[in-house]
């Protein structure tokens, strides 16, 4: 009896791919790639957590912030200088 895949991690595993497309390009594309990955990842996940529930959305989003380490590195960092007033 064939299952099949749901949608929600199809688009995921294609999300994948487009991150590993972008970080083999020239690196001016880095930083412009990793907004876009972030702007389709949070209706992504949304739609990974409706579909297949929370577990599936925490490895989901594991795996997001596995891929885009420096972008969620640089905007704790950013959130934190922010909430605490360094800097100022």
């Amino acid at each position: 009896m064939p299952t099949t895949f749901p949608l929600s991690l199809t688009l995921f595993c294609v999300w994948i791919l487009v991150a590993a497309v972008i970080a083999v390009l020239p690196s001016r594309y880095h930083w412009r790639g990793a907004f876009v990955l972030m702007a389709l990842l949070v209706p992504l996940l949304g739609y990974i957590w409706a579909q297949l529930g929370p577990w599936y959305l925490l490895g989901a989003a594991v795996a997001a912030v596995s891929v885009l380490r420096w972008p969620v590195r640089y905007a704790m960092g950013w959130l934190r200088a922010r909430l605490t007033g360094a800097g100022k």
